[in-house]
């Protein structure tokens, strides 16, 4: 890590000690190099002035010697002429031997404009020069400086920089490696840290003793570092807590990953396993029951809780089970034992069928020799009130335990249905054709509300027993004038019927009750009407069988509707 936060640093300041004389080389040198030469240019003028000077002033000395004395004071080389352009006098040549000088462009410039100025090269020497030349009476003068000064003055520039540089990257060199010997350490230490707490060591701390950024990381790292501690801590408590209540429970919970692999049993789940479970086992292998997995395989597919009854789990025994999906992950089952609940209820069908079994010898024999015992009479006889009375309550309770025979019938799965699929509207047609006469009878108007096409898997004789015990309870509370409407419509569960009458309605705190054993919304109007509380028990059961649902809605004053759903027909035929 110190190797390449030192190649880092070091990179940086290469970077930045290399781009400095580069910017200065580029973008200073220019300016400077046009100032010095405009100050070289204003020195030159000067003493050009001052050689034209002394030319008018000492009228008796030899131009030549001035020209000397003027070229050796000012380091230039000084060049006298006449208006013709005539060397006069020179101090590095003989005027003799030298050209012409009236079409240079300094002298030309210093005629026109009292003075001039020009930069040639010189193919003897090799060098630029730069001319400055004034008039003087009868001709003008001229130095000529060599540039070469500023080209030597640049080159030294350039060695100082060089060198100055050289020494700035051997001080960053050693900036950069104890910067990142201290960068290395403290980078070290959060490192560290972070694989402590990656390890599960939560515990662990890291303090800084500086401002910077990196100690504000280390705090920040350090900050959460406690807060997921507190979390964990947190977390595990509520954790066991949660494995307690749930190896405290009597029923058995099973989890299950989104791929059908056990994640995690309660101890009673674990007693009730015929294998020894592991993490990671198929529910296939952990459970044998093809209830189950269907309702598993639902709940991870709709994500919605799904009931199911095991019979087959554990022989003898009898689960009622509830799979909910969890959040993001898999599913937990609830396996409750019924086996008892399911014994219990077992002995109470066989004892009410046993019980109206026997009963219906006997009532047919007081209802036959109650009906003799009228025929016999004479009408206005006291006797035939009381022989009317045993009639009543005979035929009354005939229904009673038939009505139970056929409750129990269906409950206990004696009652087989032969299910095969049925178009909904000839359902809906033969209630209507079947319950229209009963209705015109009572004054009630029956009507067909909606019938779309679709087939349903029924037992036809079964949902017309469902229509009958509906379309009658209706037909008691829809009142004189009113009328009854049956229909249906379909749904994602499959075809949902209804029938809908318009009398008082039920007040909503006996929808919940409504279709258990008995339960009477009116008990005086049920019992005058002959009614025996058991009617919706029996649908609920008959729909039930058919893998349906049923419910009810009602408003008071609005009358009621129940809702009874039947599958959509899948197969030819179906034995339930």
């Amino acid at each position: 890590m110190t190797s390449r936060i030192f190649i880092k640093l070091m990179a940086a300041f290469l970077l930045v000690i290399g781009a400095a004389p580069i910017i200065l080389d580029f973008s200073i040198r220019r300016a400077w190099e046009n100032s010095l030469r405009a100050q070289i240019e204003a020195s030159l003028l000067e003493k050009t002035k001052l050689l034209a000077q002394r030319v008018e002033s000492e009228k008796g000395r030899s131009l030549q010697e001035i020209a000397k004395e003027v070229a050796q004071a000012s380091n230039a080389r000084a060049t006298i002429i006449d208006s013709s352009g005539k060397v006069l006098a020179d101090s590095e040549a003989n005027p003799a031997t030298m050209e012409n000088h009236a079409t240079r462009p300094e002298f030309l410039d210093a005629f026109r404009k009292q003075e001039g100025d020009a930069i040639r090269h010189s193919h003897t020497i090799g060098i630029d020069f730069l001319y400055v030349a004034v008039p003087v009476q009868g001709g003008a003068v001229r130095l000529a400086y060599p540039l070469s000064s500023i080209q030597a003055t640049t080159s030294q520039v350039h060695r100082t920089l060089l060198k100055d540089s050289a020494i700035a990257l051997l001080l960053a060199i050693a900036i950069a490696w104890f910067a990142a010997q201290s960068i290395s350490a403290r980078l070290q230490r959060i490192v560290r840290f972070a694989e402590q707490v990656a390890a599960g060591d939560l515990s662990a701390r890291i303090a800084q003793d500086s401002f910077d950024e990196i100690a504000q990381v280390a705090a920040a790292l350090d900050k959460t570092a406690r807060k997921l501690e507190e979390s964990f801590s947190a977390l595990q408590s509520s954790r066991s807590e949660l494995e307690t209540l749930l190896n405290s429970m009597q029923d058995g919970v099973i989890a299950f990953s989104t791929q059908q692999k056990l994640e995690w049993t309660n101890r009673s789940m674990r007693r009730l396993l015929a294998v020894e479970t592991r993490a990671g086992m198929s529910a296939v292998e952990a459970i044998r029951d093809p209830d189950f997995l269907y309702a598993l395989k639902q709940t991870l597919e709709l994500h919605e809780v799904a009931t199911a009854k095991a019979k087959s789990f554990i022989p003898g025994r009898t689960f009622n089970i509830t799979i909910a999906p969890l959040p993001k992950r898999g599913a937990v089952a609830v396996f409750h034992d019924i086996s008892e609940t399911e014994r219990v209820e077992k002995t109470r069908r066989d004892f009410i069928a046993n019980v109206s079994h026997e009963l219906r010898t006997p009532l047919t024999s007081i209802q036959g020799y109650t009906e003799t015992l009228l025929d016999g009479l004479q009408n206005g006889d006291r006797s035939r009130d009381f022989l009317e009375i045993i009639r009543k309550n005979t035929l009354r309770m005939s229904r009673l335990t038939e009505d139970l025979l056929t409750l129990a019938r269906v409950e206990s799965g004696e009652q087989r249905f032969v299910m095969h699929p049925t178009a909904t509207a000839e359902l809906l047609k033969d209630a209507l054709q079947s319950f229209s006469g009963m209705a015109r009878s009572r004054d009630v108007e029956l009507v067909l509300d909606n019938s779309p096409d679709a087939m349903v898997s029924a037992d036809p004789e079964a949902i017309h027993q469902v229509f009958s015990n509906l379309i009658d309870n209706a037909l008691k509370y829809a009142g004189e004038g009113h009328k009854i409407a049956i229909g249906m419509k379909e749904t994602k569960f499959g075809s949902e019927f209804y029938v809908r009458d318009f009398g008082p309605g039920i007040p909503s705190e006996h929808l919940p009750r409504l279709f258990e054993r008995f339960y009477r919304v009116d008990k005086a109007r049920s019992r005058e009407t002959g009614g025996t509380g058991l009617g919706l028990a029996i649908v609920k059961h008959i729909v039930l069988a058919h893998q349906g649902r049923i419910r009810v809605e009602s408003q008071l004053h609005r009358g009621s509707t129940f809702y009874f759903t039947l599958p959509f027909a899948t197969e030819a035929v179906t034995a339930g």
